[in-house]
């Protein structure tokens, strides 16, 4: 069968495409998903929360195409800050609940011109199944709505295929707010945000048990199936050319530990937290460690700039790189310099005494929070925040390296890190016997038979 995405979190890469792409690799090694790109629309015209890429994404598009943009746009504004003001408006409004003739109306007029795009994107994808990223929340819901009613227009007439409402994050689970402190999402559904229906056209996934248990709430009788992520494969044995390379290019020698931190550059991440690992790090090991920022400094320039303010006052800057988003399969640029995918950054960190730094600042905004799940499929320790999913997604009895989010407890952390890591391949036995363990139970708790069943019903339903 073939797949097209539809993401609506308005960045050009971001953990769950690549969370997408264990996905239809997974599809491809069972024989079910077609081995063309994959068709993607990214939602930059409807986030103007992402000024980096609002309205018409990324000047340059990266490579190398695993998606593939169709030749067919969205609608574009002619005043992009006026647009982005009414995209705002319409957000915040729907965020308290205010429901009124003139709100609906101002909804409509801009569903009417996605509703055209979204036909001719379907007609110009003919995609057997659209996988629909986090796009029930409310971030537009003249977007959504839009997409409900072309896609019941075009696989109507197909008779077969249809949406995979895909949801990480729901109302209730994800409490991020603005800079101006508001909550962007309302608590719960209300008549304005359209959520996945029991109807043939429409199935509807999950990531855990509790965003399942949320949507028992909602105003539908659909209820979600839960599949849990799927992770990398992180080979093992030598580096590779194009590691060396990578590491020649970023300036990095031979014996500097690395450290990833596998987030974007956005506020509820966390990363100035991660700052203070790496300075607690940096002072307690002489072979000066690198930290690997996944996200780059656009998605949020207002953060990006605190975040950089703070490197330079803890003197931080030789040690820290921001990857300025980590692509869905390496690839090296026309000018020479390589760009790698998340199993090539745990493949490296591994080689080189390496850990996962994941520390979000809030305990109420992941759902499940994947750094613990990646650091233990590439074998390695993680320095963690404490945050409300993360024992319901790892149980009691996975082993991390506590960090607060205060600066001294956070750079304590870094300290306890590189003694963890300090032995390397000879490193005690307590800390083979815990990523041991750590590696059983990600195997256990984000296997692949939820997805290779779904997979299989999807293709059955085609045909």
């Amino acid at each position: 069968m073939r797949i097209g995405v539809i993401s609506g979190d308005g960045v050009p890469v971001s953990g769950l495409l690549t969370i997408f792409r264990n996905v239809v690799d997974l599809g491809r090694d069972l024989g079910l998903v077609d081995d063309e790109p994959v068709p993607a629309e990214l939602g930059y015209s409807w986030r103007p929360d992402k000024p980096g890429y609002f309205p018409a994404g990324p000047p340059d598009p990266e490579g190398p195409e695993f998606l593939v943009h169709l030749p067919v746009s969205p609608p574009e504004p002619e005043d992009s800050a006026g647009a982005a003001a009414e995209w705002t408006a319409i957000r915040m409004a729907v965020a308290d609940g205010e429901i009124s003739a003139a709100l609906t109306e101002r909804i409509d007029r801009l569903s009417d011109s996605y509703q055209a795009y979204f036909r001719d994107w379907l007609q110009a994808a003919q995609v057997d199944w659209v996988c629909a990223v986090n796009m029930t929340l409310s971030d537009a819901v003249t977007v959504t709505t839009a997409l409900h009613r072309a896609a019941a227009e075009h696989y109507g007439r197909r008779g077969h295929g249809g949406i995979l409402f895909w949801d990480h994050d729901l109302f209730g689970s994800c409490a991020v707010h603005d800079d101006a402190g508001l909550r962007m999402y309302p608590k719960q559904p209300n008549e304005l945000t359209p959520v996945p229906l029991d109807q043939p056209f429409h199935r509807w996934a999950v990531v855990s048990q509790s965003l399942a248990e949320e949507c028992r709430h909602y105003p539908t009788t659909a209820r979600p199936q839960v599949v849990p992520n799927i992770l990398p494969r992180v080979p093992t044995g030598d580096l590779e050319e194009r590691h060396h390379e990578f590491l020649r290019q970023q300036g990095i020698s031979d014996d500097q530990p690395l450290l990833l931190n596998p987030v974007r550059v956005f506020r509820v991440k966390g990363v100035e937290i991660a700052l203070d690992v790496l300075a607690g790090a940096r002072d307690a090991d002489d072979r000066h460690p690198v930290m690997l920022v996944f996200g780059g400094l656009s998605e949020d320039p207002v953060y990006a700039q605190e975040i950089a303010t703070k490197a330079r006052a803890l003197g931080l800057e030789p040690n820290l790189r921001f990857l300025e988003g980590v692509p869905l399969r390496s690839y090296r640029d026309p000018a020479g310099r390589w760009h790698l995918d998340e199993i090539d950054l745990l493949r490296l960190a591994a080689a080189r005494s390496g850990a996962v730094v994941f520390t979000p600042n809030l305990k109420d905004v992941e759902t499940v929070g994947l750094g613990p799940a990646l650091a233990a499929v590439a074998g390695i320790p993680c320095v963690s925040t404490d945050y409300d999913a993360f024992t319901p997604a790892y149980g009691e009895d996975f082993w991390v390296l506590p960090a607060g989010t205060s600066p001294f407890d956070a750079q304590r952390a870094g300290r306890e890190v590189m003694a963890a890591v300090s032995a390397g391949p000879g490193r005690p036995s307590r800390f083979a016997d815990d990523l041991s363990r750590n590696q059983r139970i990600v195997a256990r708790r984000f296997p692949d038979q939820p997805w290779s069943d779904l997979l299989r019903r999807l293709t059955e339903a085609v045909g």
